[in-house]
């Protein structure tokens, strides 16, 4: 219990994040094998759907709401980074939109961005506390939840991406990244990385400088969406 503070603390150098470290490596071999799992035990998931489903939504709300509250708590919410304008906090609550309304149109958005940006933060993740802090476990979980709830309703509920999806998650990325840009303005925050680069290592190093970076950004994320895309071809068409 004497740990408990320093557990859900704000003292991050008691717990420095460093980038492929072992924990780091463990979480990304327990996303790698749960995704598998999900894969080659779509029929049994599918019988219980409802069970999965509500279990996917109460981790997703339950980690999300705990991040709020550590953050209150702490002293640390601040407007120019807590609000859900970050890609994978948009990707979290469409996940929680699709898990309610099963929305085709919401599975595309969550297909495409949560996806690309969820995998993106797993293996370049932005974080300042490693394990075994609390946001170390909120973070990996989250983002590796929402590449599960996509899988999910491929593999499990047979959804099924289209090239329609696929421009209208890029258009709602970029009506998204609009919303952000005006946020970042108004609350002097970084929301989408579209004020500067983040501070951690990440892939937007070899980007080039501010703001041609936002430009490379919009062409690999096209890039992306349509890789995302690529093992649908043909198939989407003819459901």
């Amino acid at each position: 219990m004497k740990d408990l503070p320093h557990f859900f603390g704000h003292d991050y150098e008691l717990f420095p994040f460093q980038l492929f470290s072992f924990s780091h490596l463990i979480m990304l071999f327990l996303f790698i094998f749960g995704s598998i799992l999900i894969v080659m035990l779509h029929t049994t998931l599918k019988k219980y759907e409802k069970v999965f489903k509500t279990i996917l939504f109460v981790s997703l709300f339950l980690f999300e709401t705990l991040y709020h509250v550590w953050l209150y708590v702490g002293g640390q919410w601040n407007i120019a980074f807590a609000l859900p304008l970050h890609l994978c906090s948009i990707s979290l609550l469409l996940c929680l939109i699709l898990l309610l309304s099963n929305s085709k149109l919401v599975f595309q958005f969550v297909y495409f961005l949560g996806l690309a940006g969820a995998m993106q933060a797993l293996v370049t993740p932005e974080l300042f506390v490693g394990f075994p802090h609390f946001r170390f476990f909120q973070f990996f979980i989250t983002h590796i939840l929402i590449i599960w709830v996509g899988l999910f309703f491929v593999f499990v509920n047979g959804y099924v991406v289209t090239k329609r999806g696929m421009w209208q998650s890029f258009a709602f990325l970029n009506a998204v990244a609009v919303i952000a840009f005006i946020a970042n303005i108004a609350t002097e925050g970084n929301y989408m990385f579209l004020a500067h680069k983040p501070e951690n290592p990440s892939l937007l190093d070899f980007l080039g400088p501010y703001p041609f970076y936002i430009l490379v950004l919009e062409c690999i994320a096209l890039v992306l969406f349509f890789l995302l895309y690529l093992p649908w071809i043909g198939r989407g068409e003819r459901k």
